[in-house]
């Protein structure tokens, strides 16, 4: 029954969200690195700080902390969907907002300099990874669903390391996410707030989750993305741009820009691609070590990535 209500709540929060961007004129224009030609509702994503709100409205004891973090994080992707802000401003509250979660689950005493400085660049890394690879519709309310899916997984089968509700609610918030987002033309875009809130709320989980179990095997329920994103900068590193600057190169844009392909297939497949690895990685778990096992996974994807550039040279000199 609270799922329910827990639905309901954030489905109004949506629908009056889109009353507030419609008057406001929160809005995303195409440039010539969308995947879309129509003007769409910017920041439908803040669904994803709401779910943390009413959480945090049960938890608020033992939950502050990642609270306070990400609504650091939220207010200045929101801040950044309706202008722009400098990298450095949206830089520094990434790492303020890790650091937050760091003091939360005592990193700082538990490892060395050097893998605190790791920790850093990984986690950081990742949410902005997750926020450029919020391209096309539906693709970051299902791999979100996939992920999360895998994340509640493990915590009901095989290690409990949170409360359910504390992955469940997220849960909720991408399916009423989805409802708008996961159509042909889409009533409104995650932007960054969506990506980079959910995108936090994963990191926690996945630092808690390392932690209590003293594996890093659960990288592998975010492995997609991260071939995704290390490969595109590779190959924008060959072809001597600059990072910074806004591309096409990514194999989902490829798939929808220059095949065509409907957003909501790729999106799809992405997600499937994930579920798939995430239940190999149930099976392996304690049966294969994590090296191995990590490996195993990386080779074909990285084998499966290389596709991308068999069909750019059908339709590009690249």
């Amino acid at each position: 029954m609270i799922y329910l209500v827990v639905f309901a709540l954030l489905l109004i929060m949506e629908l009056v969200f889109f009353k507030v961007a419609d008057k406001y004129n929160i809005i995303d224009k195409p440039n010539h690195r969308s995947a879309h030609t129509e003007i769409t509702l910017r920041g439908g994503g803040i669904i994803f700080w709401f779910a943390a709100l009413l959480y945090f409205t049960q938890h608020y004891q033992e939950n502050y902390l990642f609270f306070i973090g990400i609504t650091a994080v939220s207010l200045v992707s929101f801040w950044d969907d309706i202008q722009s802000l400098s990298t450095k401003v949206r830089f520094f509250t990434h790492v303020l907002a890790i650091s937050i979660l760091f003091v939360d689950l005592d990193i700082y005493a538990l490892f060395p300099w050097y893998g605190v400085l790791f920790a850093y660049f990984f986690f950081v890394g990742t949410i902005n990874a997750y926020n450029f690879m919020d391209g096309i519709n539906g693709i970051t309310g299902l791999y979100t669903l996939a992920v999360l899916g895998s994340l509640w997984y493990v915590n009901e089968n095989i290690q409990t390391y949170v409360d359910s509700d504390f992955i469940i609610f997220p849960m909720i918030a991408s399916f009423v996410f989805l409802l708008f987002n996961y159509r042909k033309k889409a009533k409104c875009f995650a932007g960054d707030i969506g990506s980079i809130a959910v995108a936090f709320w994963i990191v926690y989980l996945l630092l808690k989750l390392f932690l209590i179990t003293q594996s890093i095997v659960w990288v592998l329920f975010l492995v997609i993305y991260g071939v995704e994103t290390s490969c595109t900068i590779l190959h924008r590193i060959q072809l001597k741009e600059k990072l910074s600057e806004a591309h096409r190169w990514h194999f989902y844009q490829i798939l929808c820009n220059e095949y065509q392909l409907d957003h909501r297939l790729v999106s799809f497949i992405y997600a499937a691609l994930q579920i798939a690895v995430s239940a190999f990685v149930f099976w392996g778990y304690q049966r294969i070590p994590d090296i191995a096992l990590i490996v195993m996974v990386l080779i074909p994807l990285f084998a499966l990535y290389t596709v991308k550039f068999y069909l750019l040279k059908r339709v590009r000199n690249v």
